[in-house]
């Protein structure tokens, strides 16, 4: 009996417990660094999607601007905006260099949707290797590659920079790197991405930032935190 009475107490004790628990449990904090979804808009989306404060970046993986803003910016926006929550981070394409940002997007896209902002990262890294394998092919050999329909032209230049290798690198077979360079959906998804930007959102130049969709004048970290901040007031 005695021992029925403690079980009868454990078990009071533990339902009394359940609902301090779940609330503990509602109020964990999301861990938005690795909240990414693929926007309608052909973006993709890091953090959280209610944030007060939504920017996005049309950027080209091939523009040295915007390797400069990878390499300065992206870190302290991810650690003092985007992981508190308070702010959500969009990377759109737009195709400033033609071919070799073609290629580049869609093997970007080759990957699942939680690995596009480490790949991102990579490629944005490895960008000065991309371009000194291009420097290496002939120019009318590429401007033969430019006259190619578009999976034939991205795979080409994909081959040309080192791209597809250093896919392999991240886990992506060569394989299915050469499928994603002659994906018809993904070369139409990003050619309207790319489209859009010009057409709707009056974009000619990369980086260019949007804070809750006003065009901002920055191209560089220094340059977008006062209008983070401004929005953040």
């Amino acid at each position: 009996m005695r021992g029925l009475r403690m079980l009868a107490a454990a078990l009071l004790l533990l339902v009394g417990m359940g609902p301090a628990v779940a609330g503990q449990a509602k109020r964990a904090p999301a861990n938005w660094l690795t909240t990414v979804v693929r926007t309608p808009e052909g973006g993709y989306r890091q953090g959280n999607p209610n944030a007060a404060i939504k920017l996005i970046e049309y950027g080209s993986r091939g523009c040295p601007t915007c390797g400069r803003f990878a390499a300065e910016g992206v870190e302290p926006l991810r650690r003092e905006w985007v992981a508190t929550g308070k702010l959500s981070y969009e990377f759109r394409d737009y195709l400033i260099h033609g071919a070799p940002d073609f290629a580049l997007a869609l093997l970007n896209q080759c990957v699942p949707t939680a690995r596009f902002f480490p790949v991102l990262d990579r490629m944005f890294a490895n960008q000065r290797a991309f371009a000194e394998q291009l420097e290496k092919v002939p120019m009318k050999t590429l401007e033969g590659y430019q006259q190619l329909p578009v999976p034939q032209m991205a795979t080409r230049f994909a081959e040309a920079m080192g791209a597809i290798a250093f896919m392999k690198q991240l886990g992506v077979p060569e394989a299915q790197s050469r499928r994603c360079l002659t994906d018809p959906v993904a070369i139409k998804r990003i050619a309207q991405t790319n489209a859009d930007a010009a057409n709707v959102h009056g974009v000619d130049s990369t980086p260019s930032f949007f804070v809750n969709g006003r065009k901002v004048r920055a191209y560089s970290w220094a340059a977008l935190q006062p209008e983070l901040r401004a929005a953040d007031n």
